[in-house]
């Protein structure tokens, strides 16, 4: 009997074997062609000249860009299909270095309250919105620096966008962020009542060390610092951490290839930063030329976040256009325009969540209106941004062997930077996302 079972046994694998096998001469399922899409409009602004190229056409297969140029010179496949897209400019795919997926403006809901009463449920539904009206927008590329109070609410939205599972833009993330104990926020509650952070507390090399460490763990693509912060006796922004801090926070990120951001707006807060190896530094707003010049010198980036600024001033009752500027607003203007003379490399940024998502082009509005040329906001925007997030080799540009994200805005936005608030085609890795 034992003998009879165990050839049934081995005559059951067999069968089951051959089964899943196939056929012997059966081969592997050819993989489906890619289809090559040929773009057409009127132009196409490349990411790294100043005028659009007009009468250029861009080959698309797969997920990448094979071919760029005048359409007559082109070598477009019989099976290409063509998307005309008349009286419109492409250009490479937008990005935004500084955005909270996870808030929504705060004339609708105050930052208080969103850390404190909104679920973490709730808050991560309403960033699926998020990110779908900001890839509308035609943002392909956002780096959102942390989930003020929603844990790691940004890995999972990540993961569900590189997964397909919703639409978005590529997003690289920061999770919890990290601030000194008792510098951030939510304030105002008493002294005895422990409230949740809207970031991660941390103290002293080794404290810092770990929490560097677990936010790495967590699915950390940067790791993002509080430089300075509003914790001074007369409620001032005052530096936060030391030195030696800051040099093991850097250190710390370094050895697992995370580079670091700051937030930092005071200009002691900015040098710590700067010295300690940061790569970008975010808002800036009591800058100096000295410390653009220290910032230019190591290599260091700056995110000026003009639209934040703006649009919490508006919330204040500030009417633009028929009030005068307030202070803020006058300081704002003269510190971008100590940076542009100082040559720091400008990035766009601009604390989007502050402000309504999918409306990411006010940044690039008003860095034209604070002096940038238009054809140097879309530079900012497309490859000085790729370069800063290390993915110049993959996106920023429109040529041959990137990857094919790219948006058509009616109208020459070189000229105009309003123009890219009409978006007519969006495409993220060779997908269409929004059609004309």
């Amino acid at each position: 009997m034992t003998i009879r079972l165990s050839a049934l046994t081995a005559s059951a694998a067999a069968l089951a074997l051959s089964l899943l096998a196939g056929p012997a001469s059966a081969q592997p399922a050819a993989r489906p062609p890619e289809a090559t899409l040929l773009l057409v409009p009127d132009a196409v602004f490349d990411g790294t000249t100043d005028q659009p190229h007009k009468g250029w056409a861009v080959l698309v297969t797969g997920q990448r860009i094979t071919a760029t140029g005048p359409l007559a010179t082109l070598q477009v496949p019989a099976t290409a299909q063509r998307i005309a897209l008349p009286g419109t400019t492409l250009l490479p795919g937008l990005s935004d270095l500084h955005s909270h997926v996870l808030l929504h403006p705060y004339d609708e809901t105050p930052w208080n309250d969103q850390v404190l009463r909104e679920s973490l449920a709730l808050r991560t539904a309403r960033a699926v919105n998020h990110l779908r009206a900001t890839l509308d927008a035609g943002f392909t590329m956002l780096r959102d620096l942390g989930t003020e109070g929603a844990d790691y609410a940004d890995v999972g939205l990540k993961e569900a966008v590189d997964q397909g599972i919703i639409p978005g833009p590529r997003l690289f993330v920061t999770t919890k962020a990290i601030v000194a104990t008792g510098s951030y926020g939510p304030k105002g509650f008493g002294a005895e009542i422990g409230v949740p952070q809207g970031a991660e507390e941390a103290d002293g090399v080794e404290g810092l060390t770990r929490v560097v460490r677990d936010q790495i763990g967590h699915g950390a693509d940067w790791i993002k610092i509080y430089a300075d912060y509003r914790w001074g006796p007369r409620g001032e922004a005052r530096p936060t951490f030391t030195p030696a801090e800051w040099n093991a926070i850097v250190q710390t990120a370094a050895s697992s290839g995370r580079p670091v951001v700051a937030h930092a707006s005071t200009v002691e807060g900015m040098t710590r930063a700067t010295m300690a190896g940061v790569e970008v530094i975010e808002h800036g707003d009591a800058a100096t030329p000295d410390v653009f010049s220290l910032m230019k010198q190591k290599g260091v980036a700056f995110c000026p976040t003009l639209a934040a600024t703006e649009s919490t001033t508006r919330y204040r009752g500030w009417k633009k256009g028929i009030d005068p500027d307030p202070a803020g607003i006058t300081q704002k203007k003269k510190m971008f325009r100590d940076a542009l003379a100082s040559g720091v490399t400008i990035c766009n940024g601009s604390d989007v969540g502050v402000f309504a998502h999918g409306t990411n082009a006010l940044e690039l509005e008003l860095m034209v209106e604070y002096g940038m040329t238009p054809a140097q906001a879309l530079k900012a925007a497309t490859s000085v941004n790729a370069r800063i997030m290390h993915r110049e080799n993959e996106l920023g540009r429109v040529a041959p062997g990137l990857l094919a994200d790219l948006v058509a805005v009616q109208g020459d936005p070189s000229q105009s930077i309003g123009a890219l608030r009409n978006v007519r085609f969006v495409m993220k890795g060779g997908a269409i996302v929004r059609r004309p």
